[in-house]
């Protein structure tokens, strides 16, 4: 396979073939379970109801859980991306991290229901801080691979259609949970019957083995980007590149006020991903919590949400290609804007702060539209996003960028959170508290006007 030379960042290009780029894609397939069975629709709402005391107290508690990993995530991503860019291949770093994510995944087993002495709590807790660290890690040197594989005028494409295969696999995973695994308030699945596989309703063990299958479905998926995609070469020993990679990274940071696009980009990503991360961590605890719904409830809600993410990153990639990464992020952000505010003038008996009659349906169909907008949006921001993150890149250097990139994203990865957890507190409401996931979003969206795309697309 011929090497070279990208004209376009200076990393060295593998021009994978149709293997290694499916390899590649497969990662987001492997990985998507994890936001979406755990983060999201299944485990976080599951935490909420039944391992913390009451849902209010849940949602403060998995803000807390968040907010750490994410401030561990901030400090160490571009200090592994700068050492890993001096050592050459991306793949071992992968691999190092992904046996952590698998670890934590299958730690969530033992989150078990209302323990004495709030001892799941600490367990799951523990857990997602571990699994957290692991597949965020594990996703900033796959990130990192993606510009070394096509030529610039792909890129668009090849990260939307990744992003809508991980939906793909979030959709799929997530069917499967609701029909043989998740039970309702009465024992049963979305299909009216008992748990399948000997699983226990009474001790959720439905809820629980979304860890375990999590883990089990990365470490199948993820095996065909270790098998067929190419890496670039080693360049030095890691003992030798620790020390230069520090350095470097220190050189990158001082310079990033000359280059205001990429300083721009880094606070405006920081902003609107923290918004974003924070609306799907607490969008099934929200609606446990102020609609009543029950975690089959949320899993419907949740594949809706996929089902308009796999449309919304497929078409996403193609407008990226058209009319440029920067147009594809603006627009996304607004829809997420305006569907956060709508859904916090809802509750089970208010729309748009409305008093309905008691039983209403409204408030249900309008955050099954607003999830559909929300899935939609959040695929195509997060795979543009990828792109105009290599169009910042310095020369030779990408890793690290995606390393700044990851910080950007969890530099602040507490704040929403912890904002919303802090808010949640002191108001004892959970539709206060998702008003700081809006205010992240407006920011964001200010300071994207200040940065600039390769190629003059959409100009």
């Amino acid at each position: 396979m011929d090497k070279h030379l990208s004209s376009e960042a200076g990393d060295e290009r593998v021009d994978a073939d149709k293997r290694g780029i499916w390899g590649w894609m497969l990662f987001d397939f492997a990985a998507q379970p994890y936001h979406t069975l755990i983060i999201t629709f299944i485990f976080a709402p599951y935490f909420a109801s039944f391992i913390a005391s009451d849902p209010v107290s849940g949602q403060s508690q998995w803000g807390y859980g968040t907010a750490i990993a994410g401030a561990i995530i901030a400090i160490m991503s571009p200090i592994l991306g700068s050492i890993a860019d001096s050592t050459g291949p991306r793949k071992p770093w992968i691999m190092a991290f992904s046996v952590l994510g698998f670890i934590g995944a299958f730690m969530l087993w033992w989150g078990a229901p209302h323990s004495e002495g709030n001892s799941s709590v600490f367990i799951a807790l523990l857990a997602l801080i571990i699994l957290m660290v692991g597949f965020e890690f594990a996703a900033v040197f796959n990130n990192a691979m993606m510009p070394t594989l096509v030529p610039r005028e792909k890129l668009g494409r090849l990260s939307g259609n990744a992003w809508s295969l991980g939906y793909t696999a979030g959709l799929f995973t997530l069917i499967i949970v609701l029909l043989t695994m998740a039970s309702n308030e009465k024992g049963l699945t979305l299909l009216g019957i008992e748990p399948l596989f000997g699983i226990d309703a009474t001790m959720k063990e439905g809820e629980r083995a979304t860890g375990p299958l999590t883990a089990i479905w990365y470490l199948v998926f993820v095996l065909p980007l270790f098998m067929f995609t190419p890496d670039i070469k080693r360049k030095k020993k890691v003992a030798g590149a620790a020390v230069e990679g520090i350095k470097n990274l220190v050189k990158t940071i001082k310079k990033l006020p000359q280059n205001p696009s990429l300083f721009a980009y880094l606070g405006s990503s920081m902003l609107y991903r923290d918004a974003l991360n924070g609306l799907y961590a607490f969008g099934g605890i929200y609606a446990v919590g102020v609609l009543e719904w029950s975690i089959v409830q949320v899993g419907i809600f949740g594949i809706l949400a996929n089902i308009t993410g796999v449309i919304g990153a497929y078409l996403g990639g193609r407008m990226d290609d058209r009319f440029g990464p920067k147009f594809v992020v603006r627009t996304s952000i607004i829809i997420l804007s305006i569907s956060s505010l709508v859904i916090i003038t809802t509750d089970i008996n208010h729309a748009f702060f409305i008093r309905l009659a008691e039983g209403s349906s409204v408030p249900t169909i309008i955050f099954y539209i607003c999830g559909g907008f929300i899935g939609a949006a959040g695929g195509a921001l997060q795979a543009a996003s990828r792109t105009l993150m290599a169009d910042q890149a310095e020369p030779g250097r990408m890793t690290e960028a995606f390393g700044l990139y990851a910080m950007s994203g969890r530099a602040t990865a507490f704040l929403a959170p912890l904002m919303i957890a802090i808010f949640t507190d002191i108001s004892g409401s959970q539709r206060i508290g998702v008003i700081p996931v809006v205010v992240l979003f407006i920011a964001g969206l200010i300071l994207l006007n200040k940065v600039h795309q390769r190629n003059g697309q959409g100009a």
